[in-house]
């Protein structure tokens, strides 16, 4: 179900793309969804904003329900029962709920398989079950359930059963659809609630069985951006100690930020307030130092990121170190020991094996091949106003400081470039280039000028 507003959170964007541990809260449901059942036996209950959600997931491989009207829980699966007719069993989960397991999905599925029943309601007990549906069951020690009470329905002590509603439930396709025509819009919201079909099939006999979730925090909604930002945290945490677990270092875990996808490779080592987004992937033996933010980056093996660095759709192969302070804008792609240094900003760039540009400079659409060596405050002059062009620097150049390599242009192998030189023609390998003015030097010039400067004027 993903089809409601979320006014609580006071936003102009659907409740369902707001986003945890990088990921949009629907991304988390169906991706747990579909290590349960295949992609294709998926349907999302769209609804507010339907095109933009749908959008926002059109590459799961799902189906998609539209909820032209946005009445409730009850009419949102009302809207789903023909997509819904082929099947003999049906599990409903709620789209804003993204910390749910696969591991507990299939547990709710086997024990409503096992036990025949018509409704199993997954449940919890929450610390604070303030907003959440309660669970009154029939008897004390018992797993049947008497009635799903909504928070505003609450009756007179009814407030202090800790028991909640995950709004994940497992059906009889037969027995939902049987009593759904049934339901109404008695109460406060003026809603029809999915949770009162629990009674209906409950006044006819059927089973309606609940089973607790082995951790509370699984079935933690969002309703609020405060919610919000704990669930990232949990989420965020829950990344940092399985990493931990899998041979990674972590210090002060607290303060780094690791998105769901991310993977990390033993023996690497990262430092304080890092953050790693994306589908980053970082190889073994790698150290990530403070403050830097990677987007989507692959790293190899043995890798050093100095501190402040910020690199996005990138890649850094074996042994490269990059930073202090490197700004490597989408694809990047640096060889293996290769070194990019600090204030080095690229963009669109091979750099070859053991090359590098340690000061200063910006590499552009450039194709460098190895053991050449950038100097600082080197300018690759790519954009002529219209267009991007790319600059060619081979094996074994020294480009001297300063220069300016306006592209297109070749530097050919071994060739050397003086520096302070504007280059705007190719350079045949093994060549020396000089791109500059003659110097001149006017002795003693200074000093005439300030003896001048201090006659008194006439």
């Amino acid at each position: 179900m993903a089809a409601g507003k979320g006014t609580r959170l006071k936003s102009q964007h659907p409740k369902v793309l707001h986003k945890i541990g990088g990921k949009a809260l629907l991304e988390h449901v169906i991706g747990t969804a579909a290590q349960v059942v295949a992609p294709s036996d998926i349907f999302v209950i769209v609804g507010h904003e339907a095109e933009r959600v749908t959008h926002s997931v059109r590459d799961a491989g799902v189906n998609f329900v539209v909820q032209a009207e946005q009445r409730g829980t009850g009419h949102a699966i009302k809207s789903a029962q023909q997509a819904l007719s082929g099947y003999d069993h049906v599990l409903v989960l709620s789209g804003d709920v993204p910390l749910i397991r696969p591991q507990t999905l299939e547990r709710l599925r086997d024990f409503h398989l096992a036990r025949g029943a018509a409704m199993a309601v997954l449940t919890a007990l929450a610390p604070d079950p303030h907003g959440y549906g309660r669970v009154v069951r029939r008897q004390r020690n018992s797993d049947q359930i008497a009635a799903i009470v909504e928070q505003k329905m609450l009756k007179p002590g009814q407030e202090k059963i800790r028991e909640i509603n995950s709004g994940i439930y497992a059906f009889s396709a037969a027995a939902l659809f049987g009593v759904i025509d049934q339901l109404t819009t008695n109460n406060p919201a003026g809603e029809y609630y999915l949770t009162d079909v629990a009674g209906l099939l409950t006044a006819r006999n059927h089973a309606v069985l609940a089973l607790e979730a082995a951790e509370p925090v699984e079935v933690l909604g969002v309703n609020s951006r405060a919610e919000l930002a704990r669930l990232d945290a949990a989420l965020r945490s829950a990344k940092c100690n399985l990493l931990m677990a899998s041979g990674v270092t972590i210090y002060q875990p607290e303060t780094v930020v690791i998105d769901a996808d991310v993977t990390v490779g033993q023996d690497t080592v990262i430092e304080p307030f890092v953050q790693l987004l994306g589908r980053t992937t970082v190889g073994r033996d790698c150290r990530i130092r403070s403050y830097s933010v990677l987007t989507n980056v692959e790293l190899g093996d043995e890798v050093e990121i100095k501190p402040g660095c910020v690199i996005t759709d990138s890649r850094a192969e074996r042994g490269a170190v990059l930073g202090p302070f490197s700004h490597l804008r989408p694809g990047s792609n640096v060889g293996e020991g290769a070194h990019l240094g600090a204030f080095v900003e690229t963009k669109k760039i091979r750099m070859g094996r053991g090359s590098k540009a340690n000061h200063l400079t910006y590499l552009g659409d450039a194709e460098i091949g190895a053991g050449v060596n950038v100097g600082a405050g080197t300018i690759t002059c790519n954009y002529d106003g219209s267009h991007k062009h790319t600059t060619v620097i081979e094996d074994h150049v020294f480009v001297g400081s300063d220069t300016t390599l306006v592209a297109p242009v070749t530097i050919g192998r071994g060739a050397y470039i003086g520096a302070a030189s504007c280059i705007t023609e190719d350079v045949p390998e093994d060549s020396l280039a000089l791109g500059r003015a003659r110097q001149t030097v006017k002795p003693g010039w200074v000093r005439e000028r300030r003896a001048a400067a201090a006659k008194p004027k006439p």
